[in-house]
């Protein structure tokens, strides 16, 4: 896919319940929009990145250290439809949706989602995941996990441990996944995605994705090796500059 035809959009939001201001949060002396937005441009498979925020004071640091940042409304109830206000407005066949609070952001995770949504043309929605390495992780529900089917496509997202292993006294090779929310949308998709109804599993579990499979979409599931490390309390912040400092 050209990589014209693909923009990456992080949301920003200042408002965070755990991290108030995080966008702005100094890490190794730069905001860490700023790292974000750095390492999503090293992606080969995109060439725009546009950082989609409520607050002037984000378009204002982004556009200090040259960005591109786009003011969207304030009563959006995720990212997702923060990215869909852009591509509304923005021309562009696939938008990917890169976490703001992810400095570590490994570019070679967006190439993967973009070419697996590339290589499934009947795909409308793709996202990455990668093997659970630590056992505590599987039962975390901060950990979000999930299940595919034979042709990699999810079926279902779950903070619970999926799959379960019932039978504990044998010994059983469970395969877990974690979910890393990273997404790649066509834009017909995304630009319908507001307009779809909230489910129940979507409000209970609060994992937006679970709309799209609610609704009866497909979303396209590809591996990757290396697990996202995301900022989302101040104790994140040391562990955070540590490992960009090395």
């Amino acid at each position: 896919m050209e990589a014209t035809r693909v923009v990456i959009v992080i949301p920003a939001r200042y408002g965070s319940t755990r991290l108030p201001g995080k966008p702005l949060v100094a890490l190794a002396g730069k905001p860490m929009i700023e790292w974000v937005y750095e390492r999503a441009n090293l992606a080969k498979n995109a060439g725009r990145v546009i950082v989609a925020t409520d607050d002037a004071r984000i378009v204002e640091a982004v556009e200090a250290f040259g960005g591109e940042a786009r003011m969207t409304r304030t009563d959006h109830r995720t990212g997702t439809e923060r990215i869909a206000e852009v591509a509304a407005h923005t021309e562009g066949q696939v938008f990917v949706n890169v976490q703001g609070d992810e400095p570590l952001l490994d570019p070679a995770a967006v190439d993967t989602a973009v070419t697996a949504l590339a290589e499934e043309p009947a795909a409308a929605i793709a996202t990455v995941a990668v093997s659970i390495r630590t056992p505590a992780d599987i039962m975390d529900p901060n950990v979000v996990k999930t299940v595919l089917d034979f042709e990699d496509n999810a079926l279902y997202f779950s903070r619970a441990p999926i799959p379960w292993v019932r039978d504990s006294a044998n010994k059983i090779h469970a395969r877990h996944l974690k979910h890393l929310g990273l997404y790649v949308f066509q834009r017909e998709a995304l630009l319908e995605y507001p307009t779809l109804p909230q489910g129940e599993l979507e409000r209970i579990e609060q994992l937006e994705q679970l709309r799209w499979i609610e609704n009866g979409w497909k979303i396209r599931v590809a591996e990757v090796e290396h697990d996202a490390v995301s900022v989302d309390v101040p104790a994140d912040v040391e562990r955070v500059e540590k490992l960009l400092r090395r």
